[in-house]
């Protein structure tokens, strides 16, 4: 399992990384570029150089390509795992982090910041005015991460493209952005193909795990419906989302839909201050799911947050995940 999973990190590193040669963000081109996000035309008047982040997914995306140079910080809780481990640990160490919290207005004029790419519910909200709105007030342009963007079903449904697409969807528009095509198009052709290795191998048909991904929450659980990243995350590693059906991204259901829809596996969303193996024994215990296959036959595995959400670590979640569930037996 270690060598799969180092495989795999090697390949979802920065093209930097792994032997490969790309072409220098210095190169990047200093005429204006429109750019599609969120279905909207944007247009960027010079190519950033104090980019801010808000979120560990979103940052990385930026470190995979290369643009640590770019940035000016970012912006995330501590609460998101080891960082020492990833592939993006030199970004990490070389870009500044303003805060422990989410972006705010102040923290990005303090950092001179001439881009803030963020998404909604990832940096951006309308409760406290910090929205591409308010910055473009400021003089200052924006990025919506795809996977977050508002796709009118109601005031605060996202996602308006298939998961994997808004990672693909992203990494092209940020290399055009920063001047990085070739970088963004190998990157994408080698998680395309690592994905495409683990769908060939995956269970077919009725042969397919179900799972159930648990995020938090005892009362209610906090979950994926088909619009969030897990739903194409289950999907490519050979599994089925049990709440498939719920036309929603992250979300709360109760839980006995989950014991109705009794998952063959349950993943385990690790972040936060109540860690993965406290979710695990609650899951052990909690007495409406004894009669659940995933619990009766302890098949709960664990994935990081930024696993979880638009990300560059999506195709190595998929291949640890597609590994894991080819061991789950047919029938139970």
């Amino acid at each position: 399992m270690r060598k799969v999973l180092a495989a795999a990190l090697c390949l979802a590193a920065t093209a930097t990384g792994c032997g490969a040669t790309v072409e220098s963000s210095g190169d990047a081109k200093s005429a204006a570029i429109t750019l599609t996000n969120c279905g909207r035309q944007v247009t960027y008047d010079k190519v950033p150089r104090r980019a801010v982040t808000n979120d560990v997914g979103i940052t990385e995306l930026m470190f995979a390509l290369g643009l640590e140079d770019r940035m000016a910080g970012f912006a995330m809780p501590d609460d998101k795992g080891d960082l020492s481990a990833v592939p993006w640990k030199k970004g990490y160490d070389r870009v500044k982090w303003l805060s422990k919290d989410q972006l705010t207005k102040e923290n990005v004029l303090d950092a001179h910041a001439d881009l803030v790419f963020a998404g909604w519910n990832y940096g951006f909200r309308e409760d406290a005015g910090f929205t591409p709105d308010a910055l473009d007030k400021l003089g200052i342009p924006s990025y919506v991460l795809t996977e977050s963007c508002h796709n009118g079903r109601t005031k605060s449904s996202r996602g308006i493209m298939p998961p994997l697409d808004a990672l693909y969807a992203d990494l092209t528009n940020l290399g055009r952005l920063f001047g990085v095509e070739k970088r963004a198009a190998a990157l994408i052709a080698r998680f395309r193909k690592q994905i495409a290795d683990v769908r060939a191998k995956a269970p077919k048909g009725a042969d397919r795990p179900s799972v159930f991904l648990y995020d938090s929450g005892q009362d209610t659980p906090f979950t994926s419906g088909r619009y969030a990243a897990p739903e194409q995350i289950i999907t490519e590693a050979g599994g089925v989302n049990v709440m498939h059906d719920v036309a929603d991204s992250w979300t709360t259901v109760g839980w006995e839909s989950v014991v109705e829809r009794d998952p063959d596996v349950i993943v385990i969303c690790d972040y936060g201050d109540v860690g993965a193996e406290q979710k695990k024994k609650f899951l052990l215990s909690y007495a409406p799911l004894r009669g659940v296959s995933a619990v009766k036959h302890r098949r709960i595995v664990t994935l990081d947050y930024a696993d979880l959400v638009e990300s560059p670590r999506n195709p190595s979640a998929i291949a640890r995940l597609g590994a894991y569930l080819r061991t789950v037996p047919t029938g139970r």
